[in-house]
């Protein structure tokens, strides 16, 4: 995990961004709780998943750890009672629909839950996320909705090996993310940016970075579990 904290930290320093703006999200989908307990005991504060069940789990044998939870997975309506009860970020909503279903199942007395827009300018099918011409009307619907706070956006543009393309599409979200604030939005945070273009997104303004491969190693294939 050190290689990974250095790494943002040479990035901050390259790009002038101010030293620990970007922050470490560890992606532990298909890791064990196991697997995640040794770098939460090392300083990793943050866990992204994206399967509610298999995240539910681990948390129960975690909770004796301090970790902010991240859910960055696919929302089906169906599961947005678990997410809001057991997350404090969701980075992947795209509709207004589950927003307000968040919203409404949101537990009293818990604190706002921290929300992104994901965004997919590139309109990959396989993607969720919103288009450009969308993002607008769907960022003034979501910030008005009671227990919910709209923090930023979130992208995961395909895959590139071309340092400037990839800080072409990470750039185009960043004027998206600076006209919301034109507008009135008090966002502050870009979720953007893996193991193999968070340069680039930190270059462009990322404050979060979603890193699994380059801190547990390529992703064992997750078993068809129906879930």
């Amino acid at each position: 995990m050190q290689w990974v904290r250095e790494a943002i930290r040479l990035a901050e320093i390259r790009y002038d961004r101010t030293p620990g703006s970007v922050r470490l999200i560890g992606v532990g989908k298909v890791c064990s709780a196991d697997a995640l307990r040794p770098m939460i005991e090392l300083g990793l504060e943050d866990i992204g998943e994206n399967y509610v069940q298999e995240a539910m789990a681990k948390q129960k044998q975690l909770a004796d750890l301090a970790v902010t939870w991240h859910y960055i997975g696919h929302i089906q309506s169906n599961k947005t009672r678990e997410i809001t009860g057991n997350f404090d970020w969701v980075h992947s909503v795209d509709r207004v629909k589950i927003a307000q279903r968040l919203s409404a199942h949101r537990p009293a007395g818990t604190p706002d839950i921290n929300l992104c827009l994901q965004v997919n300018l590139e309109q990959e099918t396989s993607k969720g996320g919103l288009g450009e011409k969308d993002i607008e009307q769907v960022a003034d619907e979501v910030g008005c909705l009671p227990h919910l706070r709209l923090r930023g956006l979130m992208a995961i543009p395909r895959p590139c090996e071309n340092f400037d393309e990839q800080r072409k599409i990470f750039r185009q979200v960043r004027v998206i993310f600076d006209r919301l604030q034109s507008r009135g939005h008090a966002l502050d945070t870009l979720s953007m940016g893996m193991s193999g273009d968070m340069e680039a997104a930190i270059a462009e303004g990322a404050t979060m970075v979603r890193i699994g491969t380059a801190l547990f190693g390529p992703r064992p294939k997750r078993p068809n579990t129906g879930v």
